[in-house]
C-alpha cells in the first residue's frame, strides 16, 4: 500500500506563529486559574478537585478541533487526536511538543489511541478500517489490516472505534456500526478470537466507543448506546457489567470512554451526562466530576479521558475544544 509519510514538526521558535498562539493560550490558563482556586466540592455529585484548565478552538498546532481521543506514554506525555485528523503531543500542562497528521482523511478522522509494548501510538484510523502505528518521533512505521495488500486481516474490519493492548502484547480491535465486535490479535497478528455482535443482551454492544485493559488484563468496553461499560476477561468470557441508563450515581449516559487507574479504579466519561463517574474496582459509583456547561469545571459532550501515572484524569472536553485536569 503506497503511504504518505507522517508529518512531523517540532517546537517551534519564540517567533513562529505557533509559539504566538501558545503564549495567548499561557495567558488565558492564569485567567482560568483563579476560577480553580474555588471551584470543586467533596460531594458525590462533584467528587474530583480541578486542576488545571488548557487548550483552546483554532486551526494552528496547540489549539484544537473537536478532540476525540487521547493516549498517555510512559513519560506522561498526553497524545491527542482530533477533527482534523491531526495528532498532537503535550506535556501534561499543555505545552505542545509535536505534531503530525494521518496520511489520509478524507473519509473521516480517527477516534482512537493506544501505545504498544515498544512505547508506539496505535491510531485507530476508524473510517479506514486499518491501524497505524508510529513511533516516539511521529513516523509511521506499519499499516495494519485496511482494504488493500495481503493477509487474513485484510478487508477483515468495518469501523474501528478503538484499539488497546494487554501485557502480553495481544492487540484488542473494537469494531462499532457493522460488526459490533472485539477481535483478538496476537502480537504477530494473528486471530485468537472474537466475541461480541449486535444487541442490547450481556456480551453483546450497541456502538462500542473505547477500550481499557487493566493490569490483570481484564478488558473493560465502553457499550455507549446501551449505556453501560462490560468487562470481559481476555478470552472474551463476560465478568460483570457496570452501569445502566440514567444521571443518578451508578448510572451512565453514552459513555464514551473507560480508563482504568493503577489501583483498579474505574473511569468513565459520559457525554450524554456531561461529566465523569468513577467507580470502584468491583462497579460500584465513588461519585461524579463536572456537569453541562462552559465555565471550567464544567463539559460539554465530552469524548474521552485517560489516567496518567500521577492518577490525574485529563479530561478531554471535545465541544470546549481543551483538556481539564482533574484529582480523585
Amino acid at each position: 500500500m503506497a503511504l504518505l509519510p507522517a508529518i512531523f514538526a517540532s517546537r517551534r521558535p519564540a517567533t513562529s506563529p505557533d509559539s504566538i498562539g501558545l503564549s495567548y493560550q499561557r495567558l488565558r490558563l492564569l485567567a482560568v486559574g483563579i476560577v480553580i482556586a474555588w471551584t470543586g466540592c467533596s460531594d458525590a455529585q462533584n467528587a474530583g478537585r480541578l486542576e488545571q484548565v488548557w487548550g483552546e478552538r483554532g486551526l494552528i498546532p496547540g489549539t484544537f478541533a473537536k478532540p476525540r481521543a487521547i493516549a498517555i506514554n510512559d513519560e506522561d506525555e498526553l497524545h491527542i487526536v482530533d477533527m482534523r485528523a491531526m495528532i498532537q503531543v503535550f506535556t501534561p500542562e499543555g505545552e505542545l511538543l509535536q505534531h503530525w497528521t494521518t496520511p489520509t482523511h478524507e473519509l473521516g478522522r480517527p477516534s482512537g489511541l493506544a501505545f504498544n509494548r515498544d512505547g508506539h501510538l496505535l491510531v485507530a484510523d476508524s473510517h479506514y478500517h486499518r491501524i497505524l502505528e508510529y513511533d516516539p518521533k511521529g513516523e509511521l512505521v506499519s499499516v495494519l489490516a485496511g482494504e488493500e495488500g495481503e493477509g487474513p486481516l485484510v478487508g477483515r474490519f468495518g469501523y474501528i472505534g478503538d484499539i488497546a493492548t494487554d501485557s502480553q502484547g495481544n492487540l484488542y480491535v473494537a469494531e462499532a456500526i457493522q460488526q459490533e465486535r472485539i477481535t483478538k490479535l496476537s502480537p504477530e497478528g494473528e486471530i485468537l478470537g472474537e466475541w461480541g455482535g449486535r444487541g442490547a443482551a450481556e456480551g453483546q454492544f450497541q456502538r462500542v466507543r473505547a477500550l481499557d485493559v487493566d493490569e490483570q488484563d481484564r478488558i473493560y468496553v465502553a457499550d455507549a448506546c446501551n449505556h453501560r461499560i462490560q468487562v470481559f476477561t481476555p478470552e472474551g468470557e463476560l465478568l460483570r457489567v457496570i452501569g445502566e441508563q440514567g444521571s443518578d450515581l451508578g448510572q451512565l449516559y453514552y459513555p464514551y470512554d473507560v480508563s482504568v487507574a493503577p489501583d483498579g479504579t474505574i473511569y468513565v466519561c459520559e457525554y450524554g451526562n456531561h461529566r465523569v463517574q468513577r467507580f470502584s474496582p468491583e462497579g460500584e459509583s465513588l461519585g461524579t466530576w463536572g456537569k453541562a456547561g462552559r465555565q471550567p469545571g464544567e463539559l460539554w459532550n465530552p469524548w474521552a479521558l485517560a489516567v496518567d501515572h500521577q492518577g490525574r484524569v485529563h479530561v478531554v472536553d471535545s465541544n470546549n475544544n481543551r483538556v481539564q485536569r482533574v484529582v480523585f
